[in-house]
C-alpha cells in the first residue's frame, strides 16, 4: 500500500520520490501564483494580462515537452532539479 502512495507514480515518471517532491511542489506554487494573477486579472482586466496562459504554456512544456526529451536523450532522473522553477 505506501508503494502505491510514494513510490509507483514517481518511478513511472521517471524520478524517485525527492525529485517529484521537488517538481510536483514547483508545479504547485507556480499555480498558485498564477492563479492568483488570474484573479487580480478579473478585478482589473489591464494587470497580468497574459499571465495565466503563459504559465500554462510553460508548465506544459515542463511537464510534457521536456519529459518527452528527457526519456528519448536517456536522461537520468537527477536532472529534475532543471525542471524546478
Amino acid at each position: 500500500m505506501l508503494r502505491g502512495l510514494f513510490i509507483d507514480h514517481p518511478e513511472s515518471v521517471d524520478e524517485t520520490y525527492g525529485e517529484h517532491f521537488l517538481v510536483a511542489l514547483s508545479f504547485g506554487a507556480t499555480m498558485i501564483a498564477a492563479g492568483a494573477a488570474c484573479v487580480v486579472h478579473a478585478l482589473v482586466p489591464g494587470l497580468f494580462v497574459r499571465t495565466g496562459s503563459e504559465t500554462i504554456e510553460r508548465l506544459h512544456g515542463r511537464m510534457v515537452t521536456n519529459r518527452r526529451r528527457k526519456r528519448a536523450s536517456g536522461a537520468v532522473a537527477s536532472d529534475a532539479l532543471e525542471w524546478v522553477i
